[in-house]
């Protein structure tokens, strides 16, 4: 029963799909935390030039060209 449990061990140990899945997943982690960041540094940017625009159509602020 021993020797089986350590066959099977060793087995998984050897087989490399699973480190390979370990190294796809930090990487997706990774892309999406950089995502992420990216988005909220941009996104206030983003929001205030369109709240810039809507008021300058409405003629409420002159922007120079």
């Amino acid at each position: 029963m021993l020797s089986k449990i350590i066959d099977r061990a060793k087995w998984m140990y050897a087989d490399e799909e699973g480190a390979t899945m370990v190294e796809y997943a930090l990487l997706l982690a990774l892309i999406a935390v950089v995502s992420i960041l990216v988005i909220t540094a941009l996104g206030t940017n983003v929001g205030t030039q369109f709240k810039t625009t809507n008021t300058a159509v409405k003629g409420g602020v002159q922007v120079a060209p």
